[in-house]
């Protein structure tokens, strides 16, 4: 991995260690969870995100922010995986504030994001695939603005977003590029119906019906029809994000992996000393080192406007996701019976990783972006 500089290791080692103070799982997730909290988070911890600049690392400092960029989030993002810490950072600070950054809708939002206000969430998904082309929503015009009818699934947060970055179609059909328009639509807005859903990992996402649902004008983020442009950067962050995240999932389920090999003892050693062991965890760590160079890789690329951003950003997706996978398998396994009970954490640690593959695309989705990318 490229060597960080003085202020990104100053803000990783903030990130690290502020998470770990808020404590893992038993603190945040298990918590909210048994309460049975509707957000799936705690707005209290979402402000001392704002306390610490966190929630503005993707604003622009001529709207008060860091003025930083996916690398830096990627950074925070591992250490949130690391510690499955609940929390709207990469759907509101990353995905969401890149999606609406260069137009009006910044200066009514950002302030509010960046004070630990307000969520953001991006409703793209209609079917049970990603699939952003294919989006379907229609939106009319009417008068002096748009009347939407369709419907979202797998919003994540949007039954506790102030605003939902929503991508419908004001012209050509389903599959095509152009003609679709992002909206900006309160939570508020009548004819919204939210369906809010738990998740395998306790976090919450909502099924949205638009039923009729008129807004005006100003509602519009970018321009009508080039809607494609700022989705496609949005997803690219929230892709980018959610691998370094992913590979925060896969480092802190290793460790408690690690952890365990060390202590527990079978025919009189600890079942570390086993070599057959050894190797797999070897292995593991290989694994997880060429996952996180990829996932810093892309969000370098994209900070630097890179024309193999978007290649890069898949690589690093598909490649986060299946090293997560094996983390999380090879943990549970390690951990024997007991991995498989819910009052050991390291079955937290395969549920998250369940729901970050499948977010902004899983990795078959992806696959299928570098192959196209490249040329197949």
């Amino acid at each position: 991995m490229t060597l960080l500089s003085d202020d990104q290791k100053m803000l990783q080692e903030t990130a690290a260690s502020f998470l770990r103070e808020q404590g893992g799982p038993d603190k945040q997730l298990r918590h909210w969870r048994e309460i049975g909290c509707d957000d799936g988070f705690g707005h209290a911890l979402w402000k001392q995100f704002a306390e610490l600049g966190l929630t503005g690392i993707c604003i622009p400092e001529s709207h008060g922010g860091l003025g930083l960029g996916a690398t830096e989030a990627a950074l925070v993002l591992e250490e949130i995986g690391r510690n499955l810490t609940p929390s709207p950072f990469l759907g509101t600070a990353v995905a969401g504030a890149r999606a609406i950054a260069e137009t009006a809708h910044a200066d009514r939002w950002f302030p509010a994001v960046l004070s630990g206000e307000a969520v953001l969430a991006l409703a793209v998904d209609e079917g049970p695939r990603h699939a952003p082309e294919r989006i379907a929503l229609e939106a009319k015009r009417q008068g002096n603005g748009f009347v939407l009818n369709g419907a979202k699934q797998f919003v994540v947060q949007g039954a506790s977003a102030d605003m939902i970055i929503t991508a419908a179609r004001t012209g050509g059909s389903p599959g095509e590029r152009d003609g679709i328009t992002l909206f900006a639509v309160p939570k508020d807005a009548a004819g919204v119906e939210v369906e809010n859903v738990a998740l395998v990992d306790s976090s919450k996402a909502a099924r949205l019906t638009f039923a009729n649902v008129a807004l005006d004008a100003d509602a519009v983020i970018g321009e009508v029809d080039g809607g494609w442009r700022p989705l496609s950067d949005a997803l690219a962050a929230g892709s980018a994000g959610a691998a370094a995240e992913l590979v925060g999932v896969a480092s802190g389920a290793s460790a408690m992996t690690l952890d365990y090999l060390k202590q527990r003892k079978q025919f009189g050693k600890a079942i570390g000393e086993f070599q057959a062991l050894q190797h797999r965890a070897a292995h593991l760590y290989a694994e997880i080192e060429i996952a996180r160079a990829a996932a810093f890789k892309a969000a370098q690329l994209l900070d630097s406007n890179d024309d193999g951003a978007e290649l890069y950003v898949s690589v690093a997706k598909a490649k986060a996701a299946d090293v997560a996978n094996l983390a999380v398998r090879e943990g549970v396994q390690m951990h024997g019976g007991i991995g498989m009970t819910d009052e050991h954490d390291i079955g937290l640690y395969m549920k998250r990783e369940a729901v970050l593959g499948e977010l902004f695309g899983d990795v078959y989705y992806h696959r299928e972006r570098v192959a196209q990318l490249s040329g197949y």
